[in-house]
């Protein structure tokens, strides 16, 4: 048995939880869901991977919570017990001096959400004082390998479930930030909302989900295709199938992929001239899952003037950046951390 538990980096998201091991790397990536017992007395019926199973298919009783909300801790008992399940699940619970732990937090946090995260973390097994957090674009552009403690630009787009955070990050340090809450779900509840409003119909978020995934774009596709789905009448509340198109889709999709830009457009206009040089020739980095969609660099790119790469592995930088920190703990005393009162929100 180790008595010395290992320190953890957790890139703890709204749509996808990731716990990375000191030593080990990656361990733990699943829903940041938990499907619970309504009542007096909320009884833990499935957390993760278990419970994004049941999404949609709950019995009589229970319902899915999501515990984190833009970033945020929503349900501080639901996040706890998550982060003490993952955390157990990741390193088990027979240590004697329990671990410390990097987490990745929005730009856009205030001393309040700060304080919550930290004291959920504490309650789920990580070591006090021990807490270490993160603003999740830094963490993304080191989990990317990106030169962020070198004095020189770097514009980071990490697009996930619930927030799309802009960070120019110049020698470990913000020179301008954006958080928006727009992400993967504004994109589900974008098809959602269409098909409500022109088909009178209702799809699961798991649904509207796989379309994005399978048909999203920010651009237009160049052959049109037709995709059927199944959902329930908001009128007679029987089952009903809608025949839709891509353009259909894509034009839906459209509002939060403009946010982004926006978003973008917002952080470039605060960069000082030698750092826009830096962006125009290095380009900007996205990652996160949303930054999946498919199109979505191009679309940027071509709206912005500028070159814009995925990362390789997007969904993975943050937890990646994250881990790397708690590997060592002294190149924290490098990062600046954005003090709440300078957050830039919108």
């Amino acid at each position: 048995m180790a008595i010395i538990a290992p320190d953890l980096g957790i890139d703890l998201g709204t749509s996808n939880t990731l716990v990375y091991v000191r030593g080990k790397g990656i361990l733990i990536n699943e829903p940041t869901l938990l499907v619970v017992q309504s009542g007096g007395r909320r009884v833990t019926r499935a957390i993760g991977r278990d419970a994004s199973v049941l999404v949609g298919r709950t019995p009589v009783g229970d319902v899915v919570v999501r515990p984190m909300q833009d970033g945020r801790i929503k349900d501080y008992d639901m996040a706890e017990a998550l982060l003490r399940y993952f955390i157990r699940k990741a390193i088990g619970a027979s240590h004697i001096v329990k671990p410390r732990a990097v987490i990745t937090i929005p730009c856009r946090i205030s001393k309040v959400d700060r304080r919550v995260i930290t004291e959920a973390a504490q309650a789920a097994g990580i070591r006090r004082n021990g807490v270490e957090l993160v603003e999740k674009p830094f963490a993304s552009a080191h989990g990317s390998e990106l030169k962020v403690f070198e004095p020189e630009g770097t514009l980071v787009v990490d697009s996930g479930g619930g927030t799309t955070e802009i960070a120019l990050i110049s020698h470990a340090g913000y020179v301008a930030t954006r958080s928006l809450a727009t992400g993967g779900i504004s994109m589900d509840l974008a098809i959602v909302e269409y098909l409500r409003h022109d088909y009178n119909m209702v799809i699961g978020d798991r649904k509207a989900e796989d379309i994005k995934i399978d048909w999203g774009s920010a651009l237009p596709y160049k052959e049109e295709r037709k995709i059927v789905v199944n959902g329930r009448d908001i009128i007679t509340g029987l089952p009903q199938t809608a025949e839709i198109t891509t353009t259909k889709v894509y034009e839906a999709l459209q509002a939060p992929c403009r946010q982004i830009l926006q978003g973008i457009r917002a952080v470039l206009d605060k960069a000082p001239p030698e750092l826009a040089a830096d962006v125009l020739r290095k380009g900007v980095y996205l990652m996160g899952g949303a930054s999946q969609l498919h199109g979505l660099d191009h679309f940027l790119a071509a709206e912005l003037g500028l070159p814009v790469f995925i990362a390789k592995e997007p969904m993975l930088c943050a937890a990646l950046g994250a881990g790397r920190l708690a590997e060592d703990f002294e190149l924290l005393s490098r990062v600046a951390r954005i003090p709440p009162s300078q957050d830039e929100a919108e």
